[in-house]
């Protein structure tokens, strides 16, 4: 988008689950930082067991025999147990206290030398335990056993984490593609769940028939296509087509991207192919499903990545996969791309990727059977009129209509509405093109100026000439990254453009930089953005369309170039003076449509100026009140062809 002023054509624009080949969750390893973690939390916690029996212990006092040997004779003393070595005196209070006695001597001698009469010995309950229990050998055996345990608890998480280091190197050319089994109901996707794209559904039910009734294709000897490859725009449903044909058929469905078999090793990409339909064949019937097959199946011998390059190695590997088929597998590769044209002859030869569906943006009918399927789980106000909708987005791609339906739940929602009106999917049709609107970005006042009258130049320019859209909204509030817009719709879907079509855009895109010069004798940056819309058009019009009379019904570029170092390289055919005779025609064709945009502004000129003016003022004009003001100054709006 332009840096101040929008386009005045205004067109439109999943964590990996650890999961093995069964389907199923995979517990994950723990990191060597968590086994250390554990290990130390593991020792606190031995520690903190010890203290506390260590704790209760200390709390018992311990004295010399000569002082219980005084405790007898005062006869304070109720009962003595002995343990071994050890003295435990029960006094009559129910105090306890321990002393040690001399080894290998009884009790009653120590405490007879030590002037305790014999009587009071008679007296006192003296009891004989021999030592055992757990807590008894836990205090022996504690101190000496409990580093040890740690240590090899340690010893084994750390080889535990080696092994698993050692495993995931074996399993690094495993297949990481997710597998959806015919059971799997949550996930599972037909044809009723894609809308429009009905010629690819009709061809892509061959499949379905084949992998259901295999029997009858074999028996009359027809062979169905092992390759599908799925080509179409970015966001016109290629993967939910592929996962449709597996939930139709009822099969195994196994999804990986294209760019998942490349590492930065030789031969780890092959290895994973071949895995990958190790386990289709496994679950035949089943199909297998490469996402972006462009990454690894671009056209060989470009010499980028030397003899041995990696992406050649896998893209070798499943030519050599999908020759390997045999006929009573039941394994159908399927793939997408929006490059088919990078792609390797030998993907597409007869017998590999020989069935090619072409998946188109929808027309208007498709858009609104879309638009009905993501609108099933919203609330929806009595207000909502999804034809209407469907008018008002053409060259919206399926993923487009989704995000308008997205966008307009939030809106009621940050409203605090609990159902979406028809007022929140047109706000969201311009949210989806330009961006979220910056209320924010506030213009000066002389910016303003300037702005409205480049937009009103787009508008009026686009009212007057025969072959250019009609306008349905004008706006100078700031949205994505332009500071103004003009909404231009078409009448009707179209697959082709003529000539005078083009021409007549160039000269709606030209109708701010004319407008500019002409109120203000001077341009700004704002026409950027249409100077580089209208200027490549012009050349392709000169170098693919063959839509110059000087040079001819010559095609001299290609659609798309190779990209090096981030920038475009395209490869020409043609001798300087051809070049020099194409920048010549992109000139003239650009200052025809500068003068043919001043003419229509010259002679349209108060139309021009109070458009303008209602711009500065209200910032906002819809179409009915800009055809109300092209009527009151002798100008005819345009009007939609209303389609049964």
């Amino acid at each position: 988008m332009d840096p101040l002023f929008g386009n005045n054509q205004a067109k439109p624009q999943n964590k990996p689950e650890n999961k093995g080949k069964n389907g199923m969750l995979r517990p994950r390893k723990l990191g060597f930082v968590n086994a250390v973690v554990i290990a130390i939390l593991v020792l606190l916690l031995i520690t903190g067991v010890y203290s506390q029996i260590a704790s209760q212990q200390a709390d018992i006092p311990t004295v010399s025999i000569s002082e219980i040997a005084n405790d007898i004779k005062a006869g304070s003393i109720a009962s003595l147990t002995i343990q071994g070595d050890q003295i435990t005196a029960t006094y009559s209070d129910k105090s306890i206290k321990h002393a040690q006695k001399e080894t290998d001597s009884a009790v009653t001698d120590s405490l007879t030398k030590l002037g305790v009469p014999v009587a009071r010995l008679a007296s006192t309950t003296i009891a004989v335990a021999e030592p055992s229990g757990f807590w008894y050998w836990f205090e022996q055996v504690g101190p000496f056993l409990a580093p040890l345990l740690l240590l090899i608890f340690f010893v084994w998480f750390l080889t535990r984490q080696v092994k698993g280091a050692g495993v995931q190197a074996l399993t690094f050319g495993q297949s990481k593609a997710r597998m959806t089994l015919p059971s799997d109901e949550k996930q599972k996707v037909t044809f009723k769940d894609v809308a429009g794209a009905k010629e690819a559904k009709q061809e892509l039910l061959e499949i379905v028939d084949f992998l259901k009734n295999p029997k009858k294709f074999i028996e009359i000897g027809a062979e169905i296509p092992k390759g599908v490859i799925l080509m179409g725009a970015p966001g016109t449903g290629k993967t939910l087509l592929a996962r449709a044909v597996a939930g139709e058929a009822g099969v195994a469905f196994f999804s990986i991207s294209g760019s998942e078999f490349v590492e930065m090793f030789v031969g780890v990409g092959a290895s994973r192919v071949r895995d990958l339909f190790s386990m289709a064949k496994v679950q035949a019937p089943a199909i297998v499903f490469v996402d972006e097959i462009d990454a690894v199946g671009r056209t060989r011998g470009s010499g980028m990545g030397g003899g041995n390059d990696e992406r050649e190695q896998t893209l070798n590997q499943i030519l050599v996969e999908m020759d390997g088929f045999e006929q009573n597998q039941k394994v159908i590769v399927m793939a997408a791309t929006n490059r088919p044209d990078v792609l390797d002859p030998a993907l597409l030869r007869p017998g590999r990727f020989d069935r090619r569906v072409v998946i188109d943006l929808p027309d208007r009918g498709d858009r609104e059977e879309i638009l009905k399927i993501h609108s099933v789980k919203k609330q929806s106000a009595e207000d909502v009129n999804l034809k209407i909708v469907a008018e008002r987005t053409p060259g919206f791609s399926g993923a487009d209509l989704a995000s308008l339906m997205n966008e307009a739940a939030i809106l009621a929602a940050r409203e605090n509405r609990n159902k979406i009106g028809q007022f929140d999917l047109i706000r969201s049709i311009e949210k989806v093109m330009l961006g979220p609107e910056r209320r924010s970005h506030i213009l000066s006042i002389k910016e303003k100026e300037i702005t409205a009258y480049h937009e009103a130049g787009h508008a009026v320019v686009a009212s007057v000439l025969q072959y250019a859209d009609p306008v349905h909204k004008i706006s100078i509030i700031s949205r994505g990254r332009a500071a103004g817009y003009t909404l231009k719709l078409p009448i009707e879907d179209r697959k082709l453009q003529s000539r005078k079509e083009f021409l007549d855009d160039i000269a709606v895109s030209l109708g701010g930089y004319a407008s500019e010069k002409m109120m203000f004798d001077d341009i700004t940056t704002g026409a950027s953005n249409d100077l580089q819309v209208s200027t490549a058009l012009a050349r392709d019009m000169v170098t693919r369309y063959g839509m110059s009379d000087k040079i001819g019904p010559v095609a001299l570029e290609s659609p798309a170039g190779r990209a090096m170092f981030g920038m475009g390289v395209v490869d020409k055919d043609y001798s300087e003076k051809v070049s020099s005779e194409i920048d010549g025609e992109v000139t003239r064709i650009m200052t025809e449509a500068r003068e043919r945009a001043v003419k229509v502004l010259a002679d349209h000129r108060k139309a021009f100026e109070i458009i303008a003016k209602r711009l500065i003022e209200t910032e906002t004009i819809e179409r009915d009140e800009f055809d109300a003001l092209l009527l009151a100054n002798g100008i005819q709006p345009k009007r939609e062809v209303k389609i049964a």
